[in-house]
């Protein structure tokens, strides 16, 4: 196997398997920073050895295996360290640290990333700090990934995650499960970074790939154990119902060569008529709750218009774009507006959108966000201003940190290019 082709699926083993060995080495040895540095040495003995053995049947019990063992020694020299300074300083008073019980990574304890997930989001952190960090340890999103989800700049979200780990060892909050109404003052935070992860997931941010499915199946199985912990909580059933809709067109957003495939154009035999079914199932109880009407429902309903069109034309856009009005009551932000300005678009004709996206192109948080142009480049195509939605799908195209993403774009601009006729 090249060289190449090995750490491309090295990385992907250890997105998918970093996420489970942090959360269980955290519930070990209680410390984050410790629970990342014995992970990622064993990320570095992996890409020492697999290329010469191979990638193991078992990546994932052979990277536990490896940090666990990591973990001994390091914790036996720092014991021994400490022992030594304590006898040399004659302090009497001297206990050295318990060695955790590294044989615990293979008990049967529960799910250690939801555990964790609701650590990371204790009320001591500021709601994005607890996202950010929840994000960076679970997600397998990178710090710049995590930047670009909040559209802000990736030194400011760094600092965010190294104070957040910093406060949780300095207030030593347990890395359990809250119950009652701790767990119910976490919640918010909680279902905010399924939703991220999900997102990244669905549109990967950066990378050769339009999509990454295990960040998907992830943030579906964390919402199903949410679901039967809160089977109560419409923003839990909207979010399940939302991610389940979405899901259903997984196999139908990338053609034969791996290439997107945009909503109007994917073959909807393809969707996943099982997927929808439970989404619209869990819609419907969302909505029967006296609360049913947060930004997770208000979004599944969004995209519950679209798995019930049988074809892109039937397509209920009026009623799409009086959803986002809500949601933009509820939730508003510039990224919200822009998808009402395209539901408002195709309800109502392109100048219309285009309208309603020139109103928030200043806006500080979307400066750098590569749908912002792509939506101006395809109203100004329909508009028949050809000039201009050539030039701002090149700076969309720009933008983008995914391959895939930017191939869509590029492309659009060079058909532009061609002679009509």
């Amino acid at each position: 196997m090249e060289t190449a082709e090995l750490h491309r699926r090295i990385d992907a083993v250890w997105r998918l398997e970093a996420p489970k060995l942090i959360g269980a080495l955290v519930r070990v040895v209680r410390d984050i920073d410790l629970a990342e540095e014995l992970a990622q040495d064993a990320l570095v003995s992996a890409l020492e050895r697999w290329p010469e053995s191979g990638i193991p049947d078992n990546p994932g019990a052979w990277l536990m295996t490896t940090a666990r063992n990591r973990g001994i020694d390091l914790l036996r020299h720092r014991q021994l360290a400490e022992r030594k300074h304590a006898m040399l300083g004659g302090d009497p008073d001297f206990e050295p640290h318990v060695m955790p019980d590294f044989d615990a990574l293979d008990d049967d304890i529960g799910d250690d990333r939801l555990r964790l997930i609701f650590t990371a989001c204790h009320p001591v952190l500021p709601h994005e700090a607890r996202i950010a960090l929840t994000l960076r340890l679970l997600g397998g999103l990178t710090t710049a990934e995590i930047a670009r989800a909040f559209l802000q700049p990736e030194p400011t979200v760094a600092q965010r995650i190294v104070r957040a780990k910093r406060t949780l060892a300095e207030k030593r909050v347990p890395y359990d499960m809250p119950r009652g109404e701790e767990r119910g003052e976490r919640l918010a935070s909680v279902l905010g970074v399924v939703y991220l992860i999900f997102n990244e997931g669905y549109a990967a941010t950066a990378g050769e790939d339009w999509m990454r499915p295990a960040l998907c199946e992830e943030a579906l199985r964390l919402g199903r154990m949410l679901a039967a912990l809160e089977p109560d909580e419409p923003e839990v059933l909207g979010l399940l119902a939302l991610m389940e809709l979405q899901a259903s067109r997984t196999h139908a957003r990338i053609d034969a060569t791996g290439r997107p495939v945009l909503l109007d154009r994917q073959d909807r035999a393809r969707w996943d008529r099982l997927a929808i079914a439970r989404g619209q199932a869990l819609l419907a109880r969302a909505i029967r709750h006296p609360d049913g009407a947060g930004p997770y429902t208000l979004q599944a309903a969004i995209a519950a218009c679209h798995a019930g069109a049988p074809t892109a034309a039937a397509t209920d856009w009026p009623r799409i774009a009086a959803l986002y009005a809500l949601l933009l009551q509820v939730a508003p932000s510039p990224v919200v507006e822009l998808n009402r300005a395209v539901a408002v678009s195709r309800a109502e004709g392109p100048a219309a959108g285009l309208a309603l996206v020139d109103a928030i192109a200043d806006a500080p948080a979307l400066a750098r966000y590569a749908p912002l142009p792509a939506v101006r480049g395809d109203l100004l195509e329909q508009l028949g201003r050809q000039d201009d939605a050539r030039a701002e799908f090149r700076r969309a195209a720009e933008l983008t940190a995914n391959a895939g993403e930017r191939a869509v774009l590029l492309a659009r601009a060079a058909a532009l290019d061609a002679p009509a006729g």
